[in-house]
């Protein structure tokens, strides 16, 4: 198996498995509106800085996020904005998902 992995699925695999986590997605989708510190996202998220900090690590560590030093502060901001297009995408499985569910049910309770 391990040989037929191709180095592009494993970069897309480092990718997802650094938006896997409800706070990153949350991270993206405010990074999406306009950049953010630390401090900003702590407020928004309400989870410590240090937590913060090590979220937006892993973030720019797959390449997701880019960062800005001015005066005190750290400024992150989405290195590619069309990552949330496969938000989008996410949300059609999510839907088709509840269309069958929906439908399993319809037919359990007759």
């Amino acid at each position: 198996m391990k040989s037929m992995v191709k180095p592009q699925h494993e970069a897309r695999a480092k990718i997802i498995k650094a938006m896997a986590h409800p706070s990153r997605l949350f991270i993206i989708e405010a990074l999406n509106k306009k950049e953010h510190c630390v401090g900003e996202l702590t407020e928004m998220i309400g989870a410590d800085a240090s937590t913060i900090s090590k979220h937006l690590s892993v973030l720019k560590n797959a390449g997701l996020v880019i960062d800005e030093k001015r005066s005190n502060s750290i400024y992150y901001s989405l290195r590619v904005p069309c990552i949330i297009d496969f938000f989008a995408c996410i949300e059609d499985v999510l839907s088709a998902n509840a269309k069958d569910s929906a439908k399993i049910l319809k037919c359990c309770k007759k």
